[in-house]
């Protein structure tokens, strides 16, 4: 029998209709669509895919063990984490051996920053792997504050507002246009970090890119919290004709 394949699909920044027509055919021709989720919720990937996935076709909802719960740099975070993903990808191993091609459901772009990625480690040279690119959220982002993100010989970082507040402010003070994902919790200390570079004055929230309830402001007029959907901004001011 001919072993399935595993397509890790990139869904974009939360629309349908920023989709890929390869996205798009995928699933709606997929027998089985698989999609990564927290314990009691529907799963955002899976909602926004809402209306396209065929009658019958087989859900596997990958429910995370943990998320917030305990940081993630306690040792049972990764234990739990990798004990999950090893039992995930036995389940997505077992389907494309019985000739079955699985859709995975992954938001922004599966190989950035995404959980996409645990899998298609451990599949490689297993199963026929094959991956989808997606507009990143980031790039749904800027595109909402209606300006370049980047000119010229400008340096672009991407940082993870998770890492420790002196590594944050001494990236901040180096790059010229700035992205920061993952805020959630730890809002405060990026603000600090970029009070520190000098540089709050210039940066910017945008809330649910892309999505029906999009919001973008100066990161100066937002409050002491943000939703999970939501990236800061500093754009470049690089060389230019």
């Amino acid at each position: 029998m001919t072993q399935g394949t595993i397509y890790g699909v990139g869904l974009g920044p939360g629309s349908q209709d920023l989709m890929s027509v390869r996205a798009d055919r995928l699933i709606r021709g997929a027998t089985h669509v698989a999609y990564f989720r927290k314990k009691g919720r529907c799963g955002h990937a899976r909602t926004i895919v809402e209306g396209l996935i065929a009658p019958g076709a087989t859900e596997l909802p990958m429910e995370y063990p943990v998320t917030t719960e305990i940081p993630f740099d306690d040792p049972r975070y990764n234990e739990l984490l990798s004990a999950f993903y090893e039992r995930s990808v036995a389940q997505l191993i077992e389907m494309a051996e019985a000739g079955c091609d699985v859709v995975v459901l992954c938001e922004g772009d599966p190989f950035f920053y995404g959980s996409f990625m645990h899998l298609y480690t451990r599949l490689l040279n297993r199963v026929p792997v094959s991956v989808v690119p997606g507009i990143t959220g980031m790039s749904a982002a800027w595109t909402a504050t209606g300006q370049p993100i980047t000119w010229g010989d400008d340096i672009m970082t991407v940082l993870m507002a998770t890492l420790p507040e002196e590594t944050l402010a001494e990236r901040i003070a180096q790059t010229d246009a700035l992205v920061v994902m993952k805020i959630g919790r730890n809002l405060a200390k990026l603000r600090r970090a970029l009070t520190h570079a000098g540089r709050e004055g210039e940066a910017w929230l945008i809330e649910y890119a892309a999505m029906t309830q999009q919001r973008v402001l100066p990161l100066s007029e937002v409050g002491e919290s943000v939703p999970y959907f939501s990236i800061v901004l500093i754009h470049g001011n690089g060389r230019r004709p």
